[in-house]
């Protein structure tokens, strides 16, 4: 009988974590979701992070604030579904999740809120192509890659004239 017991411990303490949660989803950041005190990681893609910021035509925009607040509109009253088996360092399931029969991981990367996370996996390619092609959310100005951003990488500085434009300037005035 302990050896059973140490079984069902040892396979159910390892990091592969079957599972389907369903449920209200409180968005963290664009690509950590909680469902029921589950702590969720979207598969295969990366968002910038909540205090990001993105240029456009010299003009900064939050876009780790936007990616935000998309996966937040898609979600909010929606019951979502997600499905993974492996868990992450932090103990977050890895999971594909879905809203209203649509992908949320795919529909991130083709709005362009989310890049596709080739290092994980190269699933969602094609639509972060699409959303490159179409220059929708990150891909209508520049961007640092979130993992390039988490390393401490930033936006180039922006000159007008001669001066430096720290952050990027609106104007040419600034």
């Amino acid at each position: 009988m302990k050896k059973i017991f140490v079984l069902v411990l040892t396979l159910t303490s390892g990091s592969v974590a079957s599972a389907d949660i369903s449920g209200a989803a409180l968005v963290v950041d664009g690509d950590t979701i909680t469902i029921s005190g589950n702590k969720i990681s979207l598969h295969g893609i990366d968002t910038p992070e909540k205090d990001q910021v993105c240029r456009d035509a010299g003009v900064i925009w939050k876009c780790g604030y936007e990616a935000t607040e998309a996966l937040r509109a898609w979600t909010y009253t929606k019951e979502v579904r997600c499905v993974g088996e492996d868990k992450d360092e932090y103990g977050r399931l890895i999971a594909e999740c879905f809203v209203d029969g649509y992908n949320l991981n795919a529909r991130l990367v083709s709005e362009g809120w989310a890049l596709a996370y080739r290092r994980y996996s190269k699933k969602y390619i094609p639509q972060e192509d699409e959303a490159k092609a179409a220059k929708k959310g990150m891909w209508k100005g520049e961007f640092v890659a979130p993992w390039d951003w988490r390393r401490g990488e930033r936006l180039k500085e922006v000159r007008i004239g001669s001066a430096p434009c720290k952050g990027g300037c609106a104007t040419k005035n600034q």
